[in-house]
This record gives C-alpha cells, structure tokens and sequence, in this order.
C-alpha cells in the first residue's frame, strides 16, 4: 500500500518507515500538520497513519480537515501518547478508523494496517467484478462490455483497468498509478500512463452511454467515476 506518515519524531518515524517498508509497502513521511496536508492534496494514498501532538497542529485537526477535504473514506489509523478515553472517543468521532497508544510496536502496528485496510476493501473475492455493463474476468485477464470481449487487452492495460475500477470516484495521481501498476514512479516516464490511459479509454468505450466517464485532472492524474442515471 502507499501510505502516509503524519509524525513530527524523526527517530519515530524512522522506525515506523523501516517497519512498514520491510512490511512492503511504500512509506511518505511528513513532520507537521501543514506539509502533510499539502502532500495529501498533491498525491494520493490508500492509507494515512497520524500522531496526535504536532508542532503546528493537533493531529485530531488534521483528521477533521481529511474527512472534509477528502472526497473518499480513506482510511486513517490515529496514533498518540494521549491514552484518556475521552481522547480515544474524540479521534474515532473525528473518523479515525483505528487508535494506538505509544509506543507502538511493529507486529501489532502492521496487523492493524493490514486489518483497517481490508476492512476497507470489497469482501468479495469472486474471480469476476461487474462494474455495470462491464465485467472483469480477473482469471483470465479479460474485460468485457455488455457480455461482449474487449480485444487485444495488454497485461498492463488490464492491470490499470482493474486498479482504476476498484478505485473509482477516485482522483488518482500518476506517481499513485504506476507504483501499482508498474511498480515503480522513477524509472517509467509518466507520459507513459498517459498513453495507457488513451488506450483504454478507447477500447473499453468510456462514455456516457456506457454509464462511465474516464477524467484527466490538470497536473495530477486521473479519475474514473460512474455516471448517475437520470
């Protein structure tokens, strides 16, 4: 996963990088409230993690401007020294999904990651996902629109196809993308995601008729959303 780290500690978060990153994932380190806020707007994450006492700006503030800004439930494991109910109660009424007295510790740390992100994912594990009239066939790596196949996919191709569809409504930034698609934001120019996306747009039909609109988003990324029906 690509997360986000809110801790102003530089030891603290050291460590946390180190536990997360062995873990497999991707770690982006902020020390306060105001350059985390600024990191969260320019690229996006599946998961933020947040200490509470910061240099700038109680933590609690920074989740409330994240539930508002924010336009989907990310989710946001809360982590503090402040261990009085009455602050536990506070930060999950604010929308934390999860809450950690310090120290935190690596294996409890990781399976509360791990437990807060699956709970925010679908539950079913089905070898098809139907997204409207286009369904996934994720064992065989095909797509098909109204039951017909969309031909001569790319492995690639259906790799994006499936994460921009599992992250619909999503505004996804490009260095987001390719980490998960390609596995990489530096050696891949992102003109490259670009030309991908013209691609599947293409050939998947994205259009209103077909109920799904495809969006670039002015030096960001994109967003694949649904379209209401009148």
């Amino acid at each position: 996963m690509r997360i986000a780290l809110l801790e102003d500690d530089v030891d603290q978060a050291d460590l946390i990088q180190l536990w997360l990153t062995e873990a497999g994932h991707s770690v982006f380190h902020y020390e306060n409230g105001q350059v985390f806020k600024a990191g969260v707007k320019q690229q996006s994450f599946d998961l933020l993690v947040m200490d509470w006492m910061l240099p700038d700006i109680e933590g609690i503030e920074v989740l409330q401007w994240v539930r508002q800004s924010i336009d989907w439930h990310i989710p946001v494991v809360f982590q503090t020294q402040r261990e009085a109910e009455e602050d536990i109660v506070s930060a999950l009424r604010a929308g934390a999904d999860d809450y950690m007295i310090k120290p935190v510790r690596q294996a409890e740390l990781i399976a509360r990651i791990d437990s807060v992100a699956r709970r925010s994912l679908s539950s079913d594990e089905a070898n098809e996902q139907l997204f409207g009239v286009y369904r996934l066939d994720l064992n065989n790596m095909k797509v098909f629109l109204h039951e017909k196949e969309v031909e001569e996919l790319t492995s690639k191709e259906f790799a994006l196809i499936r994460f921009l569809f599992n992250h619909a409504g999503r505004a996804l930034s490009r260095d987001h993308i390719l980490e998960n698609v390609w596995g990489t934001t530096s050696s891949i120019n992102t003109r490259k995601i670009d030309t991908h996306i013209s691609r599947i747009r293409s050939k998947l039909d994205l259009k209103e008729e077909n109920g799904w609109k495809l969006s670039s988003i002015y030096q960001y990324g994109y967003r694949l959303e649904e379209l209401s029906v009148s």
